[in-house]
């Protein structure tokens, strides 16, 4: 198993801190078993621990009447797969409010916290939501840089004893997402619709949202495809970038990005199987930076209200754009070993009054461009960059 400490201490952090706390994640990303490893540490101090699998019959059962089956109990409670049965938000709510609070509970929820929007505001100061991602380059270490490119962060997609075992279970991922998991979250899409929406998203990995072009090629209004888009950003598979503007006189792009948030996934609909493939392949460049990105997010905690990418209808660009307060850092992604300072970085640097940019480069040495610009190693990723 993978050793997710830096995951486990914080959510650890929350429960101590809320009465509730809510693990959301994409399925199969690692819920269950932090969850799990959360309860044998509670169990292992003597503490009681009850566990309840909303996708079980029999637990589902159990939970017929909400309060009379979590009333009683005590220690930690964990409720897997709660965006199934979404009234019992409105019972923890009273047993949340209990003096002493003889039990915490813990939730997990494949939907994000608008999907689980009962549960976020009939529990609102009550609980905390931890977002949990697929596995990280901090987890796998960065001999495995290229693994973790290829296969993308699903644990068992990225342990898989093969690249050929590992693209066939994310292609059954896939299916198993669209005709089960989709319906379950009450999302009324037909899986063949959201396949082709989801492999036309995959294609234009990296690139400015135009909802009028994949309008015309579905047939439909751009508010039903943006309805799409939103669905799969809610279900932790789309991440949404969206644009900065600054009061200056280019005229700026105010249209968002689009990742596929997993780049095996990304490779999967682009029919990568091999990392030779993926070198070779059109669409490398995008990958790698989408992939980059998500690790700059993981590495600085970044929130989603805090990242944008900025860009002109002249040209000028900057990847990703850090805005924490009166801060702003910016980020480009090179796939070069010898990253330079470019005409995009230095207008970056004036208009946006970044107080420095960073250029990761898949070279092995980190080293400053200049005064404001450093080029980092993605190898060295987690400790050449601070904010």
């Amino acid at each position: 198993m993978i050793n997710r400490s830096n995951d486990l201490t914080k959510i650890l952090e929350y429960v101590d801190d809320y009465p509730v706390v809510g693990i959301i994640g994409a399925r199969q990303v690692g819920k269950t078993t932090i969850a799990r490893q959360i309860a044998a540490g509670f169990s292992s101090n003597g503490k009681d621990t009850t566990i309840f699998d909303l996708e079980n019959p029999e637990d589902v059962a159990r939970l017929n009447d909400p309060m009379l089956a979590l009333r009683p109990l005590r220690g930690l409670v964990i409720l897997d797969e709660i965006q199934r049965k979404p009234e019992i938000f409105e019972v923890l709510r009273v047993l949340a409010d209990r003096e002493n609070a003889p039990a915490k509970f813990v939730v997990l929820g494949s939907a994000a916290p608008n999907l689980l929007r009962q549960g976020s505001e009939t529990l609102a100061g009550r609980i905390c939501f931890y977002e949990l991602y697929g596995l990280s380059l901090e987890e796998t270490g960065m001999k495995q840089i290229d693994a973790l490119w290829l296969r993308g962060g699903f644990p068992r997609a990225f342990t898989a004893a093969t690249d050929a075992k590992s693209f066939l279970w994310r292609r059954n991922f896939i299916r198993t997402f669209l005709e089960r998991d989709l319906p379950g979250l009450g999302i009324r899409v037909s899986g063949e619709t959201m396949f082709r929406f989801w492999s036309m998203l995959a294609h234009y990995h990296g690139q400015i949202w135009n909802a009028s072009e994949f309008g015309r090629s579905f047939g439909v209004a751009d508010t039903t495809i943006r309805g799409y888009l939103d669905k799969l950003a809610d279900c932790f598979m789309v991440r949404i970038l969206r644009p900065w503007h600054e009061n200056i006189s280019k005229r700026q792009i105010k249209s968002a990005k689009i990742f596929i948030v997993d780049s095996g996934i990304t490779h999967n609909f682009l029919g990568v199987r091999t990392l030779t493939d993926l070198k070779g392949h059109p669409k490398c460049g995008a990958s790698w930076e989408g992939f980059v990105i998500g690790e700059i997010i993981r590495k600085l905690e970044i929130e989603r209200e805090e990242c944008y990418f900025w860009g002109t209808h002249a040209g000028l660009e900057l990847d990703l754009l850090l805005v924490r307060g009166n801060t702003r850092i910016g980020f480009e992604v090179k796939r070069t070993s010898s990253p330079g300072v470019s005409h995009s970085m230095k207008n970056a640097i004036t208009d946006l009054n970044l107080k420095h940019l960073y250029v990761i480069h898949a070279g092995e040495d980190s080293f400053a461009l200049n005064s404001k610009i450093t080029a980092v190693s993605i190898c060295r990723l987690l400790q050449d960059i601070t904010i």
